[in-house]
């Protein structure tokens, strides 16, 4: 299961500027970005959208590293829910060199992982894999940090990019933390100590339904 805790900068100098200060450095494991990538993330349902309306997604991401080497991977991520920003979904990836997603090649691919595989499918209930249609994209740049809180250890994920559709812009300035191991009051309590410490919010939209609202915004325009 996914669990993490998104935090909403005001600017990218504000998300980016907390790097260089000494609680920063007290409670960061890396004295540089574990990982530097340019992200592009494709969501897919049918055209009616019944994935979403059974609380389920299907994301293609690209990273492109800073040597312009190009990989992919396949998510789903089902159920779950949202409270004061922490995000917790079940949650299945699956590398790969194709941009198209495969159902069969996906759940062939899971069978070790820690969420159940009957999840999954009761995920892609009802839905074909021809009718899958790309909704909507985002791209953003993604600096990765490691972070120590309590006994737990942390993903910082630095997120800076802008989601667009038509004419409408909307820019992505974020830091998700998410729980690789330990306890998820941890979790919470290194959100609210950078809450306190930078003045950001908690956030409960993804970047998902930001994209999906912008684009329907945008169709709405046009």
């Amino acid at each position: 299961m996914e669990t993490e805790i998104k935090l909403l900068f005001k600017s990218p100098e504000a998300l980016s500027g907390i790097i260089d200060t000494e609680w920063f450095k007290d409670y960061c494991l890396d004295s540089v970005p574990r990982e530097t990538n340019r992200l592009v993330n494709t969501y897919y349902d049918t055209p009616d959208r019944r994935l979403n309306a059974q609380n389920a997604m299907i994301r293609v991401r690209m990273y492109e590293n800073e040597d312009e080497d190009v990989r992919f991977e396949h998510t789903v991520k089902y159920g779950g829910g949202v409270v004061n920003g922490l995000h917790q979904r079940y949650e299945w990836n699956v590398p790969s060199e194709d941009k198209k997603f495969s159902y069969k090649e996906f759940v062939d691919s899971i069978q070790d992982n820690d969420d159940p595989v009957e999840l999954l499918q009761k995920a892609l209930e009802g839905v074909e894999e021809e009718e899958l249609v790309p909704l909507c994209s985002v791209e953003f740049t993604r600096k990765v940090y490691t972070f120590g809180f309590g006994d737990s250890i942390m993903d910082a994920c630095f997120d800076i990019g802008e989601m667009k559709s038509g004419d409408l812009t909307e820019d992505i300035c974020e830091l998700e933390l998410e729980l690789t191991s330990g306890d998820v009051v941890d979790l919470k309590e290194m959100a609210e100590y950078i809450i306190e410490q930078t003045g950001c919010v908690t956030f409960d939209e993804s970047k998902y339904q930001r994209a999906l609202r912008l684009h329907d915004s945008g169709n709405e325009n046009s």
